[in-house]
């Protein structure tokens, strides 16, 4: 089997992937887990893009929400699996999806459930985050996802990908139908520019609520 790397998403971190992870270490897969948290999208990107170059082979790459956007900048991979992320091209900020969807629909999407400090990080509100992240998740997966969360820079919203690799990399696209960390119309684009969907009745987090699932499909992948 191939090795792995799983990119986590905004305000979160890698122990929120501890359960995956652990399962297919388990099968005797080598899993890395980086931390791209609050970090320039290059910075993050150039962390990743070492540990695909000093893999033995062409390592799977998974990324979750804004984990897409660091994977969608990698060179050297051999497949992508992108779990309901962000699918996008150098140039195409948070804010050009809120205008994309605006423009298509007349109505801008719901926005996530932020909270902005005097520092210039964004906290998620805790009081919403489970409707929002988590619905589908038991009492006691919530309770430990939403103590491991942590703030995010406010730049996140006005950076880009460094380049566009699902364009020329094998790819499956998870849409998660529950979603509501995502706008439906974004979840849309992105998965209309991936290879192959897969559809989950499931929130913005399956690492979490389906990780049998989740393993299952990373490993008919590598």
């Amino acid at each position: 089997m191939r090795p792995l790397i799983l990119l986590h998403g905004s305000w979160h971190q890698p122990a929120h992937f501890d359960d995956v992870a652990e399962r297919l270490r388990r099968e005797g897969v080598e899993v890395t887990v980086p931390d791209i948290g609050a970090r320039p999208v290059a910075e993050s990107t150039r962390i990743v893009q070492e540990i695909v170059d000093q893999a033995a082979e062409p390592p799977v790459v998974l990324g979750h929400s804004y984990g897409g956007v660091i994977a969608s900048g990698l060179q050297g991979v051999s497949y992508l699996i992108l779990l309901a992320a962000i699918v996008s091209e150098p140039g195409e900020t948070a804010q050009y999806w809120i205008d994309r969807v605006k423009e298509e629909t007349g109505r801008e999407p719901e926005p996530l459930p932020l909270i902005f400090d005097d520092a210039g990080l964004t906290h998620l509100d805790l009081t919403t985050v489970r409707e929002v992240m988590y619905a589908d998740c038991s009492d006691a997966v919530v309770e430990r996802a939403t103590a491991l969360l942590r703030p995010e820079p406010v730049s996140i919203f006005t950076e880009s990908p460094i380049g566009a690799a699902w364009k020329d990399t094998p790819n499956t696209y998870i849409t998660c139908t529950e979603d509501r960390a995502l706008a439906p119309e974004m979840v849309a684009h992105f998965a209309a520019r991936c290879e192959t969907t897969v559809t989950w009745r499931a929130s913005h987090s399956p690492y979490l609520s389906r990780p049998v699932e989740l393993a299952t499909l990373i490993r008919e992948r590598l």
